[in-house]
């Protein structure tokens, strides 16, 4: 049996913010991936203050806000300059270590967001690492064939990118990446450490063309499996270039 391939490459440069597809990335060890949740959106009730990492409940994000779903982005790692498009928002370019253009991005923001929660307020970048939901900096790994499984589950086809992934390969059998936990998988060149399942939240109940909640993932996932996991949490142990169509193995 021919070993999985890699078949998607995805960074969200801005928590919560949008996905931008890739064909190759370079993964450090100990690093999350190059441009993945680089920054993230802090709210006005928010702890976040960039010297270290802190929880999720810190930011503004798609489980609180689901309009969020529909952003995509596009960094240019040369200028630092961030693109977000929405369905319903013009498109902004701005640069999120610049304080200047910051109102900009909370105006085009705004929109997007519930007006009974804490508003967004500033942005934020740990340096070191990306604000990943895991404590230790992670790649979240995605089976194609587990996302076959909840789509026949809940019984009409789902967009992959509800659960924000970074790399995605079909292993032919849904949940098997469950099994790796403790092992360690080769990537291309890349050697990362299986850590974690990750528990899913309302943001996967969000259409990413349109921003609404359509689809009760969680519901589904804990009916039909008994819990409300989806992919795994890895870690980078030796770096290395991932293509789109690497090999994936266990070793």
């Amino acid at each position: 049996m021919r070993p999985a391939e890699v078949t998607e490459i995805w960074r969200h440069p801005l928590k919560s913010h949008g996905r931008e597809a890739l064909d190759t990335v370079t993964l450090s060890a100990g690093q999350t991936m190059p441009g993945d949740r680089v920054w993230a959106v802090a709210h006005e009730a928010s702890k976040a203050d960039g010297s270290e990492w802190v929880p999720c409940q810190n930011f503004t994000r798609g489980a609180k806000a689901p309009a969020l779903m529909a952003v995509n982005a596009r960094l240019d790692d040369a200028t630092g300059q961030l693109t977000l498009t929405h369905p319903d928002r013009p498109d902004l370019t701005f640069d999120p270590e610049n304080p200047t253009d910051l109102p900009r991005f909370l105006e085009w923001e705004k929109p997007l967001l519930p007006a009974n929660r804490a508003g967004s307020s500033h942005i934020v970048r740990v340096p070191g690492r990306g604000l990943t939901d895991s404590v230790f900096p992670s790649i979240t790994l995605c089976n194609r064939a587990s996302h076959r499984a909840v789509e026949q589950a809940i019984g009409h086809p789902l967009s992959p990118l509800r659960w924000r992934g970074n790399i995605w390969f079909d292993l032919g059998e849904a949940w098997a990446e469950n099994e790796w936990l403790g092992r360690e998988v080769q990537i291309g060149e890349a050697v990362l450490a299986v850590r974690d399942r990750v528990v899913r939240c309302l943001a996967t109940t969000a259409n990413p063309e349109t921003g609404e909640r359509d689809a009760d993932t969680l519901k589904t996932l804990k009916d039909n499996w008994g819990h409300q996991d989806f992919s795994v949490y890895a870690e980078v142990i030796r770096g290395g270039p991932v293509r789109i169509g690497d090999a994936v193995k266990v070793l």
